[in-house]
């Protein structure tokens, strides 16, 4: 068991440091944007297309652990801007941090309700009834969830660094969990987990990818004032943790990494069964080899799993300036040399924008 006011101090501590550093101009520049909606949770962010409004939608799902602007830190680095760019219509699903109403939100509602919430509000903007889905690491994983739950909402799905298969030889997390008490132990009594408790669990288990690793980015940038803006700008970024709401917490750790169900084809969200092979949209699954969070060994299998005819993997050889590999694919200069133009040509492809 944890003291939520310990971490919600730390957290509130890191994020004063964060508004100082925004202060020295380290904030994000983030793209024009309008709120196409709001609920307990999270806020859709919807932008403008370069080329009119008949651009497929793409909706873009961050991981819940920490502020969506990761996919919109600056001109240069953003995943909205190349999309906006090549005639896509990128909407942005912003996590915001659960109150103690939302304690009980779990993968029912991340998984399920939100996104198929904020989809709805995508097909009455733009006469869509489905759309691609771009989800990174755990947010790959909610994207996965509910295109095995609604395949018919979803025109493609786009993984990157998403880790989807989990026991003591598949990335750390899956070691740290085997290995630990149950997840009700540490939470019962708690509330909402704070995001300083997931620094903390992340930092334990990764030591070097969450210490070590950003130093040694840091001394590789010097030479690189755009590799090195972007680094701070990353680091700025690890300061916005979001809370989770406990009953979330509970079940990624515990039916997903612990049990691995998704896999599995055991887990079960409301009266559905999430299984790999009920994944019929085109799947790009995007990998880093180096990567601890999600290695090849993670993502792989349920690649291999889903029923979807129309597979391909994209293997991202990492970057300098990024502080954490894991987040490169996104804000990476290789990633967006190299790495976007062939997702975005997928997109188009599988569309019908090419």
């Amino acid at each position: 068991m944890f003291s939520n006011n310990l971490y919600e101090q730390i957290d509130q501590f890191r994020r004063q440091v964060g508004g100082g550093l925004d202060a020295a101009g380290l904030g994000p520049l983030a793209t024009p944007s309008r709120t196409l909606m709001a609920e307990p949770c999270f806020t859709l962010k919807a932008y403008p297309s370069a080329h009119g409004n008949a651009g497929p939608a793409v909706l873009l799902i961050p991981a819940p652990i920490k502020r969506a602007y990761i996919w919109d830190l600056a001109p240069g680095v953003s995943v909205v801007r190349r999309l906006i760019d090549a005639g896509l219509r990128p909407y942005l699903l912003q996590w915001e941090p659960p109150g103690e109403a939302e304690r009980g939100f779990g993968l029912i509602d991340y998984g399920d309700r939100l996104i198929r919430d904020a989809l709805d509000a995508i097909a009455a903007d733009t006469g869509q009834p489905s759309a691609v889905l771009a989800g990174h690491s755990l947010g790959g994983v909610l994207a996965a969830l509910f295109a095995a739950l609604y395949p018919e909402r979803v025109r493609g799905l786009i993984l990157l660094g998403a880790p989807l298969h989990f026991d003591r030889h598949t990335g750390i997390f899956g070691a740290l969990v085997a290995s630990a008490p149950l997840v009700q132990q540490l939470t019962k009594g708690s509330g909402n987990v704070p995001g300083s408790v997931l620094n903390a669990i992340a930092g334990l288990a990764a030591p070097i990818t969450f210490g070590w690793a950003r130093w040694l980015d840091a001394l590789a940038s010097l030479a690189d004032p755009q590799g090195l803006r972007t680094h701070l700008l990353v680091e700025r970024w690890t300061l916005d943790e979001l809370a989770l709401p406990q009953r979330l917490f509970e079940e990624v750790v515990g039916r997903l990494y612990r049990e691995d169900r998704f896999l599995r084809g055991t887990l079960r969200i409301g009266d559905k069964c999430a299984r790999p092979d009920r994944v019929t949209a085109p799947l790009l699954s995007v990998v880093d080899r180096r990567c601890v969070i999600a290695p090849p060994a993670a993502v792989i299998p349920f690649h291999q799993a889903v029923r979807s005819t129309d597979k391909r993997l994209l293997w991202y050889d990492g970057d300098t300036g990024v502080a954490f590999q894991h987040v490169g694919m996104l804000v990476g200069r290789n990633a967006h040399q190299r790495l976007w133009p062939a997702i975005i040509r997928w997109v188009q492809a599988h569309t019908g924008r090419a």
